[in-house]
Parts: C-alpha cells; sequence; structure tokens
C-alpha cells in the first residue's frame, strides 16, 4: 500500500470497522468484495453524498450514481479526482483497475470503462466500503 495520511494499525482498523458493518474490514483493508444485490447502496437513491467507512473524506454524490444493472452501487465519477486512487489489480485471473480512497487506503471497489456520459467510467462500489451522507 502507498503511505496514505491516515494511518491506523489493522487492530485499529478492525475495531473501527467492524463496528459498521461484519464485511467492512474484510472489503475495506483486504480488498474484498460483498455479493451482487445485497449492499445497503445498490438500490439507494436519496440525494446526498457517499463517504469512506474508513476516514469520512466526501467520495461520490449522488447525482452521479446510475443504475449499472450490477448489483453494486455505480457512479460515473468521484467528487474529485484527487480523493481516489487507481491501481492496477491483477487478481483472479483478471487485470482490472481497483479505486481505494487517497486518503486512508481503503479498497472501494473497480471503475470499468463501459459508464455512460459524461466520463465513460463506472465506479463499481462496495456499500460497505462507505457511509451515505443526506443533503
Amino acid at each position: 500500500m502507498s503511505d496514505y495520511p491516515v494511518k491506523k494499525t489493522d487492530a485499529e482498523w478492525r475495531e473501527q470497522l467492524d463496528r459498521e458493518h461484519p464485511l467492512a474490514y474484510q472489503v475495506a483493508r483486504q480488498a474484498g468484495t460483498e455479493r451482487a444485490f445485497t449492499g445497503a447502496f445498490w438500490d439507494h437513491w436519496e440525494a446526498g453524498h457517499y463517504v469512506c467507512v474508513g476516514c469520512g473524506t466526501a467520495l461520490f454524490a449522488s447525482d452521479t450514481k446510475f443504475d449499472a444493472g450490477c448489483g453494486w452501487p455505480s457512479y460515473y465519477e468521484p467528487l474529485d479526482n484527487e480523493v481516489v486512487e487507481r491501481l492496477v489489480d491483477h487478481s483472479h485471473g483478471m487485470v482490472r483497475v481497483e479505486v481505494r480512497c487517497k486518503r486512508c487506503g481503503s479498497h472501494l471497489g473497480h471503475v470499468f470503462p463501459d459508464g455512460p456520459e459524461p466520463t465513460g467510467e463506472r465506479f463499481c462500489i462496495n456499500s460497505v466500503s462507505l457511509k451515505f451522507k443526506p443533503d
């Protein structure tokens, strides 16, 4: 992992994230994936923004969210490209682009080049990596 501004021990991450959701530590700190159509935000359309479960950094706005039909919350862009880190992911016999929070390094999901205009990108994000803040 890169050198992120927010630093915690593994035990501190586990304690914090276990309070959020049983899968939050596995997904956010070990690059796991929640099952499709099971997360709290895949079919959530309230106005607001989504923040990192690890550090509270604002990541995505509800007005960039769209139904990609994949079972995970999908956005066509982050609030600011400076809040996410993109890393090449060679896991599971595939080559993908992993997305992490640039402030704490929490795994968010992946970005794919099959999204709608204006960016053509689909940020496919795990619900347990996010918290929602209504407008």
